[in-house]
């Protein structure tokens, strides 16, 4: 129960690894806020929080519109009052080469996985500096660390989150707040459906742990960099990625 009495917020919580970690935080003993654009996705597992005894609500945003995001903080905070931790997990992808990539595809991802992150974490800040302590965990990627064929959008977002996660933990560290990244390797949802399965065996190769890494893999990190044995742990990007040649 390391997280009893916490109120967590993750975004992108209605599927994938954020509905995971939601169910991984929520048998820790936390408050879930389930913030995501997809209703039906959102209060399906809000609901199935609830059936296991979790103390659950979903709260509809596309982390891309900032009056979206807003109102979401605004009633998150009325439902539960406060919130201790924020998870950045919402994420899209729309993958092409270079000459191929739509200017408006690129805008789309930067939107959601890079000023996204900065929006949901403006609107929710104030309350954590208020209570004079707070865990940032952002989701940036290997694609963001190393870069990826196809993925020009992503890979800018993604390592741009990691400027942020340091420039904020410079930023807010002496005020008890601790933002650090995970960034996840391949890992099996519906994201990496449109890989090619030659690819995704390629990928597993590359991979010293030969295999893909499982939601709950990720989900275990945000875990812990939310946790109290991370609170000296700042500004940190912790790759979950099996090992992944670079």
């Amino acid at each position: 129960m390391r997280m009893k009495g916490k109120t967590v917020v993750i975004t992108g919580g209605g599927s994938g690894i954020g509905a995971v970690a939601a169910n991984v935080f929520g048998k820790e003993g936390a408050q879930v806020a389930i913030i995501d654009f997809n209703e039906i996705a959102g209060e399906e597992t809000a609901k199935s929080l609830h059936g296991e005894g979790i103390e659950a609500a979903f709260f509809k945003a596309n982390v891309a519109d900032q009056e979206q995001v807003q109102s979401a903080a605004q009633k998150v905070l009325e439902h539960f009052g406060k919130v201790d931790v924020l998870i950045n997990n919402a994420g899209i992808t729309k993958d092409a080469m270079l000459v191929k990539m739509e200017a408006n595809d690129f805008r789309q991802v930067v939107d959601v996985n890079l000023t996204g992150v900065f929006y949901c974490t403006q609107a929710f800040l104030p309350t954590m500096l208020a209570a004079g302590k707070g865990k940032i965990v952002n989701t940036s990627s290997i694609a963001g660390t190393g870069g990826n064929i196809g993925q020009t959008n992503y890979s800018a977002a993604k390592a741009g989150v990691i400027g942020m996660t340091r420039t904020w933990a410079k930023e807010y560290g002496r005020k008890g707040i601790n933002v650090n990244a995970v960034a996840p390797g391949f890992i099996e949802t519906d994201m990496i459906e449109t890989i090619p399965e030659k690819v995704l065996e390629q990928m597993k190769l590359l991979t010293p742990s030969a295999r893909m890494g499982k939601p709950e893999d990720i989900a275990s990190a945000y875990l812990f960099l939310s946790s109290e044995e991370a609170d000296f742990i700042n500004g940190t990007v912790l790759e979950v990625d099996g090992g992944m040649l670079k």
